[in-house]
């Protein structure tokens, strides 16, 4: 009976731990590609984004998650990253529903000018309602060639709406008077989301709970590598 009941809660907390990732669709994230025999993957390849900041394609797995993406350059030429401090998400999200996401483009900050073939990798951060930080991270190489994802390849989700979280006064409306916009488009440090409101929205959050994930957003930025 114990080697039963033993064997169930492995399955379950097996089952909790699957559940608790999400995927990075686009650009394809690094995978484990020694299970694999198929010949196109390689830690090599590293997919083309804009010069100006591209798509980015999530699959996620619970109701709400905040979301931050950060970007780090190559630091020498073998491709090696080893500091995310570029943040293209300087507001971070707050996301509703599960399913694919897609952010038609991920607009860099203004000063950030990458050369034509730089390298370098985008990190995803989410964390939801039990508080712990999932990562994944994707290469990609800068080039004015690519394009971003339109039409079937960066569909709507009516399942998910997101929004960047803003400062917010004490009836939910935000301190700088600015509305939430709508849509499936999406950029760094611009307004963007999908209608209706989040169910993980900052509307009478305590200002101490915001100030602590802040303040992990900070560290994100600026004291992690993957």
């Amino acid at each position: 009976m114990m080697a039963v009941k033993s064997l169930a809660l492995a399955l379950a907390a097996g089952a909790h731990l699957a559940s608790a990732h999400f995927g990075l669709v686009y650009p394809p994230w690094r995978t484990d590609s020694l299970n694999s025999k198929d010949p196109s993957i390689s830690q090599w390849t590293y997919p083309y984004w804009p010069l100006d900041g591209g798509s980015l394609k999530l699959g996620l797995h619970h109701a709400w998650e905040y979301i931050f993406i950060n970007l780090g350059l190559a630091a020498n030429a073998a491709g090696d990253v080893t500091n995310f401090n570029i943040s293209l998400t300087p507001q971070f999200l707050n996301s509703s529903g599960k399913g694919d996401l897609c952010i038609p483009q991920l607009k860099l900050p203004a000063a950030f000018k990458p050369a034509e073939g730089a390298r370098a990798s985008i990190q995803v951060v989410t964390v939801g309602a039990e508080g712990s930080a999932l990562y994944n991270c994707a290469d990609i190489r800068f080039t004015a060639n690519a394009t971003v994802l339109k039409g079937d390849a960066c569909p709507a989700n009516p399942n998910i709406t997101y929004y960047p979280v803003k400062q917010q006064t004490a009836n939910g409306t935000l301190a700088d008077g600015s509305g939430s916009g709508s849509g499936s488009g999406g950029s760094g440090g611009n307004s963007s989301a999908g209608g209706g409101k989040s169910a993980g929205s900052l509307a009478g959050v305590d200002k101490t709970a915001l100030a602590s994930v802040v303040g992990l957003t900070a560290a994100l930025v600026y004291g992690l590598g993957f």
